[in-house]
């Protein structure tokens, strides 16, 4: 009896082990970010959705965006190991195989596009489909072979409020684009500054994520401005074209505005913390705007 225990413990805590790796192997936190992102685009196409409309399409884009975080993982198994960020992760240590992340990366991509083609309409799951194979395989790749990576990137990275609008109305709307734009211009200064405060740890798996042959100085820091300044115009759009009220514009050019000044702060010093401050003001920004967004559409 205390030898049967003994296993059935040990196969509980193996079992519990194998769902924690496959759990940081989706990357939870981003992809759930990514999901809430396409509930902002659907909730905006579509302000009286229900509460099960809304969790489909968070659903289909964190099954989907876990996928593509699954495809970047794999290939990049290797690298990984050679970075202090990421050598813990579940392929690096061998907590998960590589046939075992495969198989669970299929699964995700599946049902995820499924879900979003069923429930939805097919150009959502089209779309996702292909942000997918942006992200997994031209992106991952290109990010050893040239800076123009975080371009490609950032197709991927701004379409979930496109996908969430598309879900909503089945179209390829001006709207769409609009919030499309936003959150396409927005990744720039996000993983510039990301690649600034992390270039010592990329430059051991040899990407190349920073503008400039120079890396970071103020050509990079100069280029991250100009993006950032791109977002003020960009967030009156929505108010322009009667997607959202007076008050979220007012909020979405404040945010601007404040996440412009952090760059001129990087521009004066070209500072690991001034590259730092605009990471984390990244990470504010977007949803604090599109929050807002939400509110005041729904208030309208």
């Amino acid at each position: 009896m205390i030898s049967e225990s003994k296993e059935t413990l040990s196969l509980q805590f193996f079992m519990a082990q194998k769902a924690s790796a496959f759990f940081k192997l989706l990357k939870f936190r981003l992809s759930f970010t990514v999901a809430f992102s396409s509930a902002i685009g659907f909730i905006l196409g579509y302000p009286g959705a229900s509460y099960l409309d809304i969790a489909m399409v968070m659903l289909g884009g964190l099954l989907v965006t876990g996928s593509a975080n699954i495809i970047n993982q794999v290939l990049e198994k290797d690298l990984d190991k050679l970075m202090k960020r990421t050598a813990k992760r579940p392929l690096p240590t061998g907590q998960i195989s590589l046939s075992e992340a495969i198989v669970f990366c299929v699964m995700l991509g599946v049902a995820g596009t499924l879900l979003l083609g069923i429930y939805f309409n097919t150009l959502a799951a089209a779309l996702s489909l292909l942000s997918l194979v942006l992200y997994g395989f031209i992106y991952t790749p290109l990010k050893r072979i040239n800076p123009i990576c975080v371009f490609v990137g950032a197709i991927p990275g701004g379409m979930p409020p496109l996908i969430g609008w598309v879900a909503a109305t089945g179209a390829i709307e001006i709207e769409a684009i609009i919030l499309f734009g936003i959150q396409f211009f927005w990744q720039f200064p996000h993983f510039w500054a990301i690649a600034w405060v992390l270039d010592d740890d990329y430059k051991k798996a040899g990407f190349k994520m920073l503008p400039t042959a120079g890396g970071k100085n103020l050509k990079t820091a100069i280029q991250i401005m100009i993006y950032t300044l791109m977002l003020i115009p960009l967030s009156l759009l929505p108010l322009q074209f009667g997607m959202t009220g007076a008050t979220s514009a007012m909020i979405a050019v404040v945010c601007g505005v404040l996440f412009l000044a952090q760059t001129f702060y990087l521009m004066r010093t070209c500072t690991k913390k001034a590259a730092m401050n605009i990471m984390f003001g990244s990470f504010l920004y977007l949803p604090i705007v599109q929050i807002a967004f939400v509110l005041d559409k729904v208030n309208l």
